[in-house]
């Protein structure tokens, strides 16, 4: 026979685990609220050019990030597949306008018309933050792009002065160790050392003052800066030059790293790695 303690017991414990769905379902209803109130960054992808697979990158990157985080990401793509991809921004120096961040996923080395290039860095020179991926890092060439850096002022440095780093090359298709050299940076800070199946290495021809180093990578006995940050004339810039394969690019790990960047870059995080609220993931998101 049961005793009155017993039933009291149970009573209590009914009476607490209410009290606690009740809490936690208020909680989830404020997060819900703020979300729907708080205005979704807008980024705009532009993917396209030689040597990868963007029809199916641009759309994993679209997922990948708005999972992430209350943001739109609007593309423009094209099927292009040359070094010289016919991008409809080119000559459209105003390409950005009503965006919060652009992100480059495009390559285009072959680019290499001064006046067209200063109207793709004209948004960047203007204030909107930048999130720069891979190939991005070999495109807008004019010239050697392992000539020597005398003078940033110059059409030859323009895109590398943007980005940070000057890269010219890459080495052979095998797994990159990932090691997060400054773990201490907001956008770091909850991310683990992992690495890759088969990507891209690539070098660091030079290194500008106004980077910040977040990630190196290891490969066949090789190193090199893979992850940084660039201070671009006050304006905020992300890169990482991890993302040849789709393996890679759908990657929770690296969509995680992009994100985090792309939310940093836009003044969305805190020194200690705290999203603003209403810029996280959505709760259906992280369900």
């Amino acid at each position: 026979m049961k005793s009155k303690f017993h039933h009291r017991h149970n009573e209590q414990s009914m009476k607490m685990n209410i009290k606690i769905t009740a809490i936690a379902l208020t909680s989830l209803a404020l997060i819900q609220g703020v979300y729907a109130e708080t205005k979704p960054l807008k980024a705009l992808l532009l993917t396209g050019g030689c040597c990868h697979d963007y029809s199916a990158q641009k759309d994993i990157l679209k997922k990948g990030i708005e999972a992430r985080g209350n943001i739109i990401v609007d593309q423009i793509h094209t099927d292009n597949s040359t070094a010289k991809p016919d991008l409809p921004i080119y000559g459209m120096p105003e390409y950005a306008n009503g965006y919060d961040v652009v992100i480059h996923d495009e390559c285009a080395a072959g680019i290499s018309a001064d006046e067209v290039i200063k109207g793709v860095l004209a948004p960047h020179k203007a204030g909107t933050p930048g999130v720069n991926l891979h190939c991005a890092m070999h495109s807008y060439r004019i010239g050697d792009p392992s000539k020597e850096i005398t003078d940033v002022d110059t059409p030859f440095a323009q895109w590398f002065e943007y980005l940070g780093l000057q890269s010219s090359g890459h080495g052979p298709k095998l797994p990159v160790e990932i090691i997060y050299t400054d773990k201490k940076h907001p956008i770091t800070m909850p991310l683990e050392d992992w690495t890759t199946g088969k990507e891209e290495l690539y070098n660091n021809h030079k290194v500008f003052d106004t980077a910040h180093a977040l990630s190196t990578g290891k490969q066949n006995g090789k190193e090199a800066i893979v992850t940084w940050t660039n201070d671009y004339h006050g304006t905020k810039v992300f890169n990482t030059t991890i993302g040849h394969f789709n393996e890679t690019v759908a990657d929770a790990r690296y969509l995680d790293l992009v994100t985090r960047g792309l939310l940093w870059a836009c003044g969305k995080m805190d020194e200690k790695g705290n999203i603003t609220e209403g810029y996280g993931p959505s709760v259906e998101a992280t369900k």
